[in-house]
């Protein structure tokens, strides 16, 4: 059965909203204090989801020429390394690995939240609340992309992030393509900053669909990935691919999935959120209370 590119879904409701929450985002991002300056080395933190958009954003700093920027996920955070700001971003507020690294780290701390009523208030020396892109459902769509956003603000602007929610707009109304819609495999590639939101793509479809997804920095494919590629599965790019690539995925009979690479990558994102809950409704599944998980993840003593 063709999945609906429309859903009904919680999951469905609250990503359909991500374009207003972007821009409020650059608002609140440009008065903001707590916020990395240019020339401080810092790291950012999270799980999950939020591990993927610091990866982003430690990318997108870096190559800004505002400073060393590294990404870790909170279990894996080296503090034998020093850094004049650590940022951590959980949805929740909740999270134990977060909670631990805050308590543990030496740097000034910077937390990105959606609930200000949790223990994350206190564990970090400034807080930013994006309350108003919080969510019900278990998937995290508008939060983590709403937090990279107010990250992004601060290191290209307002202009960048508003441009980038009108193409949100774009992708929460162009059809999604049929071949990614009945696939039985999907592979989503990115370069520098996109590789995080590749990540994410690939995470939503697992999370929501149980499908069977994989994610690479895009000049890694060709380095043994490609060997999955096969009719009626399908590889999705986040920007532009590398030259020559394009070309390998065709001669596999894999399906190449057109990228408008006029618009934001941010904006592709929201369109692989859609497929996530397109393909698990068409699966019998409810994205909105996926396998296995829970909203926040809080570890016993």
């Amino acid at each position: 059965m063709k999945p609906s590119p429309s859903s009904d879904s919680l999951t469905g409701r609250e990503l359909a909203t991500q374009p207003d929450c972007w821009r409020r985002a650059a608002e609140a991002a440009a008065s903001a204090a707590g916020l990395p300056r240019p020339g401080e080395r810092v790291a950012v933190t999270g799980c999950g989801t939020s591990w993927f958009m610091a990866q982003s954003y430690a990318a997108l700093r870096e190559a800004a020429g505002q400073g060393a920027t590294d990404a870790f996920a909170a279990s894996e955070f080296p503090l034998t390394r020093t850094y004049d700001r650590v940022v951590a971003i959980t949805r929740s507020g909740t999270t134990t690995e977060v909670l631990r690294l805050l308590d543990a780290v030496r740097a000034p701390t910077l937390a990105i939240t959606a609930d200000p009523k949790t223990p994350v208030m206190d564990a970090a020396d400034e807080v930013a609340v994006l309350d108003w892109a919080d969510e019900e459902s278990v998937v995290q769509t508008r939060f983590a992309t709403t937090a990279l956003a107010y990250l992004r603000t601060a290191v290209e602007g307002m202009d960048p992030v508003v441009a980038a929610a009108a193409d949100a707009e774009w992708a929460l109304a162009d059809p999604l393509p049929a071949a990614a819609l009945e696939a039985e495999q999907w592979t989503f590639l990115g370069s520098g900053w996109t590789y995080g939101l590749a990540q994410e793509a690939a995470l939503k479809m697992r999370e929501a669909a149980g499908a069977w997804t994989e994610s690479y920095p895009a000049m890694e494919y060709r380095h043994g990935p490609v060997a999955i590629a096969a009719p009626g599965r399908v590889v999705w790019g986040f920007g532009t691919l590398p030259e020559g690539l394009p070309a390998d995925v065709t001669r596999t009979g894999a399906t190449l999935t057109p990228t408008d690479t006029t618009r934001d990558p941010m904006a592709h994102l929201v369109r692989a959120q859609r497929l996530a809950v397109a393909v698990a409704e068409s699966r019998g599944l409810n994205p909105d209370t996926p396998r296995n998980l829970t909203r926040s993840v809080v570890l016993g003593e």
